[in-house]
């Protein structure tokens, strides 16, 4: 029986991880293809109805889905080189004004633009990615620093910093704290990106958690 709670545990250490790599995939897959499965579908049925013996594959259900991610895929990598093109910006340009004259979708839209803009650069004297002393003084949170700000009665200057969530990083808490409490790191925005959404499995051996006082 202990030979078979440890073939039991050991099988499900080693079926879990895979078990999750597969329910992200899932997840992922379903997104991506869902955005373009409206369009596609009617497209693909109408081709395999105008000729079924050689096109009739078109209509199974797995055949669209894989088109829609397919194709979801390649309309991102297109909005990717546009927008690195004069001909992009400038209809990324109109897309924002356009979108500027809808105020929830002003504000939606700006808010995350803006928010991916920062995460992009480093604040003039703080370092993007910090830990902080959250949810209290024992425990530490990363945290990415969005902007400086001064209280304004004494001066002091603190700072704006948006803790995200494991493993959803668009999902957290904004949190201010005086700079001068904030726990500096060398890390990438990439490496705590991915720090975070791994729960931590990928890390680098050291950290620096022990605030200079």
């Amino acid at each position: 029986m202990r030979r078979l709670q440890r073939y039991f545990i050991s099988g499900l250490l080693t079926l879990i991880p895979i078990w999750l790599v597969w329910i992200v995939f899932k997840f992922v897959f379903a997104l991506l293809s869902g955005i373009s499965q409206p369009v596609i579908a009617p497209i693909t049925a109408r081709l395999a109805a105008g000729d079924p013996q050689m096109l009739g594959w078109l209509a199974a259900p797995w055949v669209q889905t894989a088109i829609a991610l397919v194709a979801t895929l390649a309309l991102i990598i297109v909005v990717g080189a546009l927008a690195r093109r004069v001909v992009g910006q400038r209809l990324l340009s109109w897309f924002e004004a356009l979108i500027a004259r809808i105020p929830l979708a002003k504000t939606v839209y700006g808010s995350a633009r803006q928010l991916l803009d920062l995460l992009q650069t480093k604040p003039d004297g703080t370092q993007r990615v910090v830990l902080i002393d959250f949810p209290h003084r024992d425990m530490k949170s990363i945290g990415f620093v969005t902007r400086i700000l001064l209280d304004e009665k004494t001066g002091q200057e603190l700072a704006a910093v948006y803790v995200p969530t494991t493993p959803n990083p668009t999902s957290g808490y904004l949190e201010i704290v005086p700079t001068d409490q904030l726990t500096p790191t060398d890390w990438t925005v990439d490496q705590a990106m991915t720090f975070i959404i791994s729960g931590g499995a990928v890390a680098p051996e050291r950290i620096p958690f022990a605030r200079k006082d």
